[in-house]
């Protein structure tokens, strides 16, 4: 895994001297995180006014728990696992500490996002995690060809049929569970619950696959059937759909009725951190508004950070509002973490879908 170590220049020195000087506690912040998410000019920024230096260790989900694992919680500061990733490996590896909410500035979040993360991520009573980089799948819709989508379980619409595509994967199972006015995430810890949503989920998508163009498998595949109108309506990430949208105007991103659901990268504490205060000033630093969107400009995705997108690419920031409405904010269904014996389930589902004729 490679490792990038940027040392406080010169020049960043001067810059905190001038206004005052380092702090006293001023040290290193070591940071377990994905590509992306701390762009070298957010790093020297945060170093010149906080006087502490960042040592960044790109990684993924995997890698960070496998990591962390292996030392009890040490060798790090601060980690960026997804929210899901988060209550499971503490009841079991006790690798995080909790997060001292005092220390963190909530003004900077939208309020949605930090509580549902902070439920996501609870043990006992103590908060485990925050959120920073987001994302969503829905649906990604050729509005002059099929505006009539607006929700998931629209895709079996007769209006659309044979133009429509999407994966037989677990968010295809999800979102149309949702659609359905069922809630899949209740049911997550009651598997005989579970089961009976899914199996109408498995009726309902049997029912549907006659109208179904293809089930994409990947993200060039999908953004060639919408390209060139082979398919008009499909479940897709935001970013594919604003992507499109850079090409043809009509394309673009559309959050469901039923919610769009969500995936949070969040900042955790290792259980053996040896700085804390410097990952508190670098949680505070980069919810700014202005830092995040620079986070946003190297990542391609948004932060959870409040008014970052009036900061954002003129052309980003009109797709994103025009997909994401505050309402389709706060109807957002972020991924919670899951059970034990639930994919079991979905891989049953999936595979009978794709057997069915």
């Amino acid at each position: 895994m490679k490792k990038q170590s940027i040392m406080l220049s010169t020049a960043a020195v001067a810059l905190a001297l001038l206004s005052g000087g380092a702090p006293a506690s001023a040290d290193t912040l070591r940071l377990l995180t994905w590509g992306g998410y701390a762009p070298d000019d957010v790093i020297a920024k945060f170093e010149a006014e906080t006087g502490h230096t960042v040592e960044v260790t790109k990684s993924n989900n995997e890698e960070m728990i496998a990591k962390l694992r292996a030392t009890g919680g040490g060798g790090f500061d601060l980690a960026q696992p997804s929210q899901d990733r988060i209550a499971g490996p503490q009841e079991e590896f006790g690798i995080y500490k909790p997060i001292d909410m005092s220390q963190i500035d909530t003004s900077l979040f939208i309020p949605s996002m930090l509580e549902a993360t902070k439920g996501n991520t609870m043990v006992g009573a103590d908060v485990y995690g925050v959120p920073h980089v987001w994302g969503t799948s829905g649906l990604v819709v050729d509005t002059k060809m099929a505006g009539m989508v607006k929700d998931y379980t629209d895709l079996c619409s007769d209006d659309v049929a044979g133009k429509v595509s999407y994966r037989l994967k677990r968010p295809t199972l999800i979102g149309f569970a949702f659609s359905m006015g069922l809630d899949p995430f209740a049911a997550y810890g009651d598997e005989a619950a579970y089961a009976d949503i899914m199996s109408k989920v498995e009726a309902k998508l049997v029912e549907c696959k006659p109208g179904v163009k293809t089930y994409w498998g990947g993200g060039d595949e999908l953004m060639g059937l919408l390209r060139s109108g082979e398919v008009v309506a499909s479940m897709a990430w935001d970013t594919g759909g604003w992507k499109l949208n850079a090409d043809n105007p009509d394309i673009t991103f559309v959050a469901p009725a039923a919610g769009a659901l969500g995936w949070v990268d969040t900042f955790v504490l290792p259980a053996k951190g040896k700085s804390d205060a410097a990952a508190y000033a670098w949680i505070n630093f980069v919810m700014q508004p202005e830092v995040a969107a620079m986070i946003t400009a190297a990542a391609g995705n948004f932060t959870a950070s409040l008014g970052a997108d009036e900061f954002a690419d003129a052309d980003l920031k009109a797709r994103y509002q025009a997909s994401f409405p505050q309402e389709a904010i706060d109807n957002i269904k972020w991924y919670p973490p899951v059970p034990a014996g639930l994919e079991a389930i979905e891989g049953g589902v999936l595979d009978r879908v794709k057997a069915a004729n």
